[in-house]
């Protein structure tokens, strides 16, 4: 849980400071601040990729997770489910309009911090390994988030770290219940794919280099793993 809580409190800490200051930062600036982040994340997933003992397992697992989540269109349900969020609350807080920039700004950065693959992918990482160097990459991303979306939406953008610390704290402690069943060569090879994902995170939205469909890689995370309790159960072993 400690991941999910520094990205609470970067979220909080971004958002009064958005409030306060943000309206003074340069778009130049902020453009140049994500690209040293993107570049910083591309670097730490291809560090966490080094890790793996047999690449052809986070591959397999890669591939066979990008044909499952395109076959269940996980990808366009993510982004369904963030736009009908948005409108069933923002149409149900119209007759409140004194309210309506609270909410919005509670639910656009809520939508935005939680529907992702490395929220996921980090609060896995931390339940299964107790590792939250993920969640502190995207406690730093949200961070500075916080402060774009609060200079220009409001206080309501720092109460989004409720929604955090229970979608987040969840998957965590779930994940946490099942590493007993993880043995420490699925957790390593798991925590490849997901390195490759990151830097796919990376490519596609930090850097803006090359639009990727980033959430269709996230049945990988539960393959991969399955891949090498076969390879250890039939096999032997990597």
């Amino acid at each position: 849980m400690i991941g999910t809580l520094i990205n609470v409190v970067t979220i909080v800490v971004g958002s009064l400071l958005g409030v306060l200051v943000g309206s003074r930062l340069s778009a130049r600036l902020r453009e140049t601040i994500v690209a040293g982040l993107g570049l910083f994340t591309l670097g730490y997933g291809l560090l966490t990729f080094i890790d793996t003992q047999n690449p052809l397992v986070p591959l397999g697992g890669l591939l066979i997770g990008a044909i499952l989540g395109e076959w269940w269109r996980i990808e366009d349900g993510l982004e369904k489910m963030g736009v009908m969020l948005r409108r069933a609350v923002i149409r149900n807080d119209a007759q409140h309009e004194k309210h309506a920039t609270f909410v919005e700004g509670f639910v656009t950065a809520s939508l935005v911090f939680v529907i992702g693959p490395i929220a996921i992918l980090g609060s896995i990482q931390d339940g299964l390994t107790g590792n939250y160097e993920m969640l502190a990459i995207k406690a730093i991303l949200d961070g500075f988030a916080s402060i774009a979306f609060a200079s220009t939406l409001g206080i309501g953008v720092a109460f989004s770290a409720l929604s955090i610390l229970i979608y987040q704290g969840a998957i965590t402690l779930l994940s946490e219940f099942f590493s007993q069943f993880f043995s420490t060569a699925m957790m390593t090879e798991m925590t490849a794919v997901g390195g490759l994902i990151l830097m796919a995170i990376s490519i596609s939205s930090l850097l803006a280099l090359k639009k990727i469909r980033t959430g269709s890689y996230l049945p990988a995370l539960l393959v991969t793993p399955l891949i090498v309790f076969i390879l250890e159960t039939f096999f032997g072993g990597l």
